[in-house]
Formats: structure tokens, C-alpha cells, sequence
């Protein structure tokens, strides 16, 4: 069958009987003991749980955030540069030759969002709005576990936390928002439910690019048709809007372009372990409004990061052409192993992805039919050691010390083991050999 010809979209699994008992796998991850185990079942109960959980974790962050002196300090200063940029979109152009802004004219609609609240301070009605998204997530997430067990809603509503207050002063929970719902309204068996998923991915990509992926996974045939269409034309309409409304709106992909090697990235782990043991002489520049590498060899390793997205990129289709079975976890599943493989081969990996990835396992957990299971526990480590790489022992990291090399080795060791696993896990589900009769 080729790709063009039109294959049914998948069917949801049969259910299981009550008398039938719990499937074993070689993994306790796979198995429905650790579905049915690890947490009690949707009611009452555990949705107020929930909610207690969310409240009080919020409330947390908040208070950090309102203290805003934890490690180097100063996380919720990119607001304020927020409100900078506020003050451009005001005056009717992005910022121009700024080159710190490096995102996608769509950012441009969040950027200005807070302007919706105005008897709030912009700060405060930016973190007000930041909320309301990480609201929407958590709600969505439990509907879609209402049929089965709360695992998305838990690992979003206590895995985001692990990122201290990070999350209130980025724009990044918004964002995934939109993959988040872009995704649960892909899973529906209905046209309107396709185009709006792919209408959300549209949006989510003029936003910040990576939650186009949410259509990686689509089966092929007249989702894919259906999804893919929506969000191009969203995408394009939004695009020709800002255009027209506001000046130099592709003007981020100057900076975007200029970017070196990130200290918190792969490539720039292995240039802080070789700096460490004095085998590299090169040094730490703030740049483009992050800390970069500067030296020998650093132009080489940001054209081989390069060179490792185009082939992360080149995996995903050959894994598209070479799929052959789709669950409705397929599609979650895919987009959680794309933007991992796009996260560890970038330049940058600033700790806000980690909200990225968050939201995506939680989505896949949503499924009984995910192999994502051992990948989302990989993250909350990963998230952990974010946080106490920044704001925690940031000053440690930027100055190349043991404590400081050594958490980002094992950041971006588990990082790594993430991708690398997620993309075994979805081939060969998908595409490898069927399992024995």
C-alpha cells in the first residue's frame, strides 16, 4: 500500500474484560499492572486530589517566584524583557534588530496577551495568563484519563513543579498548551476534531515552531489530509495577519541563525568537559541572551549539531514511510520522540524545554497503548537536574566547575538516553518486525 492511498484510522483497543487478567510484558513499564497500580482510579476523589495537588504545588512556585532569589537569581527578568517587547508590538513592528528576539512571529500574540488584563500589572497579568494555560493543560490532560487513569494529569501537575518557578516567567506553558490540545483533539475520529488539531499545531509552530510535530504521528490517509491542510492554512492566514499589522516580522531569523553553542547543550557539555580537563582553551560569552561557548572548534560543533537535526529530521520520515502499524498512541508517541531527537541535537537546550517535554509525556500517558512509559520517568529526573543547573547552581555551571559540569553530564545523559529510547521504542512498535503470533 502506498503512502497515498487511504488507510483507516486507527480503532481504539477492545476492552478488557473484568475477569481477564493484567497483561505481562518483559517491562514492568508496559505491563497493566504498572497502568492499574501505580495510581488510584478516576472518581471524585482522585480529581480533588488532583486539584489540592495543583493548588498547592502553584502556590509553591508562586512564592518562589515572588522571592526570586534562589540560586543566581533573577528568573522572572525575562518578563520584564517581555514587557520590553510589549512596548515595540505597541509602537506596530517586532522588535527590530534585537537580538535577543528569536522566535516566530506568533509569539508576538502571547507576547502582547497580557494587555487583555489591564487593571493587572503586566507581570502580574503575565503570570496570571501563564496559570490559566497550565489550568487548561491539567484539565484536559484528566478528561482525556477520565476513561482510564489519571498518569498524563499527575506527571504534568507534579512534574512541572520540578522546574521551581521557571514555568510562570516563561511563555513555554503556553505553548505547549497548544500541542497539548492539538494532539487530544487529533485523537477524535471526526473531521472537525482533525482540523482543529491541526489548526492548534498551526498556531503552536508561528508560536514556537516545534509544536508543527504534533503532526508527525498523524495516520496516514485522510487524517494526515485533514490535519496537515488545517494547519498549513492556519499557519500561513496568522503569518499574512501579523505581516500585515506589524513590521519586520520575520526578522528573528537573523538571530535565530547567529546562534552558537549553548553552554547547557549537548555539544556544549562536551566543550565544558574538555575545558574542564584543559584540553579545550576556549571561554564563556554572554551572546544572543544566553551564555555561549566562544573559542576553537566551537563553529565545527554548531555546524555538526546542524548536521544532526537534518538527520534526526531524515529518521522521522523514514520512520513515517516505514510505519506500518498505528495505535491511538501512535501519534503522541511520535511527537514526544521528534522533539526529543530535535531537542538533544540543538544548539541550544535551555531549561524551559524541559516543559516541552513534560507536557508531551503526559499527553502520551493519557493512552494505555503508549510505550513512552519508561521515557516520561526519564524526564522527572532530567527536570530535577534542570532546575539545579538554573536557577540552583547556575553561577557553577557558567564558570565550568566539577559540581557544575557534573550536573549537566547527567542532565543531558538522561536527556540523551530519552531520545535514544523514545525512537527505539516507536520504531519498533511501529515499524519493526510484528510481534510472534
Amino acid at each position: 500500500m502506498t503512502n497515498d492511498q487511504q488507510q483507516p484510522d486507527p480503532l481504539p483497543s477492545p476492552p478488557r474484560s473484568a475477569s481477564e487478567p493484567p497483561a505481562l510484558t518483559g517491562s514492568p513499564f508496559d505491563s497493566d499492572t504498572f497502568t492499574s497500580a501505580t495510581f488510584v482510579t478516576v472518581g471524585r476523589g482522585p480529581h480533588l486530589a488532583l486539584a489540592v495537588v495543583w493548588l498547592l504545588t502553584r502556590a509553591g512556585m508562586l512564592l518562589l517566584l515572588a522571592r526570586d532569589d534562589l540560586g543566581i537569581g533573577g528568573v522572572g527578568r525575562e518578563v520584564a524583557l517581555y514587557q520590553h517587547w510589549y512596548g515595540k508590538f505597541a509602537d506596530g513592528t517586532f522588535p527590530p534588530g534585537d537580538v535577543t528576539w528569536q522566535y516566530p512571529p506568533g509569539a508576538g500574540l502571547v507576547i502582547m496577551s497580557p494587555g487583555i488584563l489591564p487593571w493587572l500589572s503586566y507581570f502580574q497579568a503575565f503570570v496570571t495568563l501563564t496559570l490559566l494555560a497550565d489550568v487548561l493543560v491539567t484539565l484536559a490532560l484528566a478528561r482525556a484519563d477520565s476513561a482510564r487513569l489519571t498518569h498524563g494529569a499527575w506527571i504534568w501537575v507534579c512534574g512541572l513543579p520540578l522546574l521551581l518557578h521557571l514555568p510562570l516567567a516563561r511563555y513555554d506553558v503556553q505553548a505547549t498548551a497548544l500541542a497539548v490540545l492539538a494532539l487530544l483533539a487529533l485523537g477524535a475520529r471526526s473531521t472537525a476534531g482533525h482540523q482543529l488539531g491541526g489548526a492548534l499545531a498551526g498556531i503552536g509552530a508561528m508560536v514556537k515552531v516545534w509544536p508543527a510535530l504534533a503532526l508527525i504521528g498523524t495516520p496516514r490517509g485522510r487524517t494526515t489530509r485533514e490535519a496537515w491542510t488545517a494547519a498549513a492554512v492556519t499557519a500561513l492566514a496568522l503569518l499574512a495577519t501579523l505581516a500585515l499589522f506589524f513590521s519586520d516580522s520575520l526578522g528573528f531569523l537573523r538571530q535565530q541563525g547567529s546562534r552558537g553553542i549553548q553552554i547547557e547543550s549537548l555539544c556544549g557539555t562536551a566543550l565544558a568537559v574538555a575545558r574542564a580537563t584543559a584540553v579545550w582553551p576556549g571561554r564563556v560569552e554572554f551572546r544572543y541572551g544566553a551564555f555561549e561557548y566562544v573559542g576553537p572548534y566551537v563553529s565545527t560543533l554548531g555546524h555538526l549539531a546542524l548536521l544532526l537535526t537534518v538527520i534526526a529530521f531524515g529518521w522521522l520520515l523514514l520512520w513515517r514511510l516505514q510505519a506500518r502499524r498505528w495505535t491511538p498512541a501512535t501519534p503522541l508517541d511520535a511527537t514526544l520522540a521528534a522533539v526529543l531527537l530535535f531537542t538533544v541535537t540543538s544548539r541550544v537546550i535551555s531549561p524551559q524545554y524541559l516543559i516541552w517535554l513534560l507536557g508531551l509525556a503526559a499527553v502520551c500517558l493519557t493512552s494505555r497503548d503508549t510505550v513512552m512509559r519508561p521515557v516520561a520517568l526519564l524526564l522527572l529526573p532530567a527536570a530535577a537536574l534542570s532546575s539545579l543547573a538554573y536557577p540552583v547552581l547556575y553561577d557553577e555551571v557558567v564558570l565550568g566547575t566539577p559540581t557544575g559540569v557534573a550536573v549537566m553530564v547527567l542532565r543531558n545523559a538522561l536527556l540523551l538516553a530519552a531520545a535514544l529510547l523514545a525512537a527505539r521504542r516507536l520504531w519498533t512498535s511501529t515499524a519493526g518486525a510484528p510481534p510472534a503470533e
